[in-house]
Formats: structure tokens, sequence, C-alpha cells
């Protein structure tokens, strides 16, 4: 993973600089709204902000005494912190802090000076969810009906079933596995679905060719990864797209996938040679983490 860093750090600034931006072309707002300047705060915004501060500042405290003290209101009722108030309602205390925040800084500035205000602020932040919520209305119900109908783990499972009766080597035998990995990403969106299907069939069957699980975990990790950006099951996908349609109001699945086509193909490629390099020298996949795995006499 420390190697990968560097590796896919320069072979993703190298693919965003030679091929993705000069086929972007320069970029130019649509509208004037879109045009970001950045200009000195006034005084009354730095009073805004400081009393935003003080807000955060007061809600911190107020946590604090909480939790510190053995019987604070914070703590659960055996005395803990996994059980508590605080843990159980984190999603409620960062409503709280954000809205406060945003409270504090709206009154100090002027820009709320009645709820009505308040309720006009968040009606605006919510027209900017709006393209985001539609579009995973539908790709929520697309999920949901491709997990229904279990494809994709039929084609896991058989796609499994062939590499198995394949007699090849490692090194054929782990690129096989990340181009499956990779094609099973396509049709399921959950990384932890893909490897609960994935690894009682693989990790045992690895086991008795002599490699171990972590290369196992490390083949499947790569196939995994390349295809998530281009994978319209992704969970994120939706939102990428509606990130997108900011800068590109046409943009749509087939433009978020044509740009990211490269990436994949490029981290495909690199992670393969460089899996290959690192299992011809043989080395080590971390502390303790051999490629070799010799089954107990």
């Amino acid at each position: 993973m420390v190697v990968s860093t560097f590796v896919i750090a320069f072979t993703g600034t190298f693919i965003s600089e030679r091929v993705i931006e000069p086929r972007l072309g320069p970029y130019k707002s649509t509208s004037i709204k879109q045009e970001q300047t950045f200009e000195k705060l006034s005084k009354r915004e730095m009073k805004g902000l400081l009393m935003a501060a003080v807000t955060l500042l007061g809600i911190v405290a107020l946590t604090l005494i909480g939790i510190i003290p053995d019987n604070g209101f914070f703590r659960g009722s055996d005395g803990g912190l996994l059980s508590s108030p605080l843990i159980r309602g984190v999603v409620a205390m960062l409503f709280i802090t954000a809205g406060g925040m945003g409270l504090a800084y709206g009154f100090s500035t002027g820009t709320y000076k009645n709820d009505s205000d308040v309720i006009n602020g968040m009606a605006d932040s919510m027209k900017t969810l709006a393209t985001y919520l539609v579009l995973v209305f539908f790709a929520a119900q697309f999920v949901a009906y491709f997990k229904w109908s279990n494809l994709g783990i039929i084609i896991a499972v058989k796609g499994a079933g062939l590499l198995m009766s394949a007699n090849i080597g490692m090194i054929p035998l782990m690129i096989l596995f990340i181009l499956l990995s990779a094609a099973i990403n396509m049709l399921m969106g959950s990384a932890s679905a893909k490897w609960a299907i994935l690894a009682p069939i693989f990790i045992p069957m690895f086991m008795i060719m002599g490699y171990s699980p972590e290369l196992s975990q490390v083949v499947y990790r790569i196939g995994d990864s390349v295809t998530n950006v281009i994978s319209p099951m992704m969970s994120f996908f939706a939102l990428i797209i509606a990130f997108v349609q900011k800068y590109d109001p046409k943009a749509g699945i087939g433009t978020i996938i044509a740009t990211m086509v490269p990436y994949s193909m490029a981290f495909l490629l690199v992670w393969i040679l460089l899996l290959v390099a690192w299992l011809l020298i043989g080395l080590p996949l971390g502390p303790g983490a051999g490629i070799h795995y010799v089954l107990p006499g």
C-alpha cells in the first residue's frame, strides 16, 4: 500500500494533465452565480465568525461537562460512552452544532432577522440537493431490482468456478482474479458484499494452492478499486453526477464514465505491473504477511 500510494498518485497526475485536462478544454462558467471571487472579510463577517466560534466552544464545553465526570449526563446507564446518549445521538449533536453555529453567524451579520429568514435559508440550501435526490431515487430502484435478481451473485459464483477449474500459474491466476473482481464491481455496488461472496471461495482455494490469504485480499482490492468510479452501481455515483452538473449542466452517466475510464484503465495496468513485479521479486506484502502459505501438516 505504501508503494501504491506513490505509484497511483503519479499515474493519476499524469492522466489528469496529459489526457483528461486537454480533452476537457478551458473551463467557462455558464452563469454569473458560478463565478467565485475572494474578498477580504468585512467587520460584520468577522463578528459572525467570532460568534460562530463562541457557539462551537460553548457546545464543546457542554459536551465535555457531560462526559468527563463519572456521573456525567452524557454517559450511559453503565457509566460508559459506547452506550451513551452522546454516541447514540451523534447525528443530532452534529445537527445542533452546525445549526447553532449557522444561526449565530446569520443573526450576528444581519443575514437572519427572524425565523422566516432561517426557514428561507434552509429551503434555498435544499434546492441544491434537488438534482441529487431525483438521481438517487432512480439509482436506488435500479440497484434494488438488480439485487433482487441475484445476477451479481450468480456471476460471481460462476466466475469463481471457472478460475478454480483453470490449471494455470500464480501470476496468470492472480491477473484473472483481478479482472473477475473488476467485472463483478460493475454489477454489485457494495464492496463488503462482494468480498463476503468471494472470500469464502477464493481464500481456501488459494491457501490449498499455496498462496496466502493476504495475497487474496491484495489482489481483490486491486480489482475492486479500479472500476468503482465507472460503476453505476456505486453508492456515490449519483452524488458524483450532481457535483459535475454544477459545472456542466449537460453531464450525465455517460459523461462521468467517459471521463473516468482512462483513470480506471491506467490504474488497472499499473497495479497489475506492480503486482507482477512484486511477485517475481518475492517481496513480502507487509510485516508478517508473505506471498506463499504452507498448509499445516
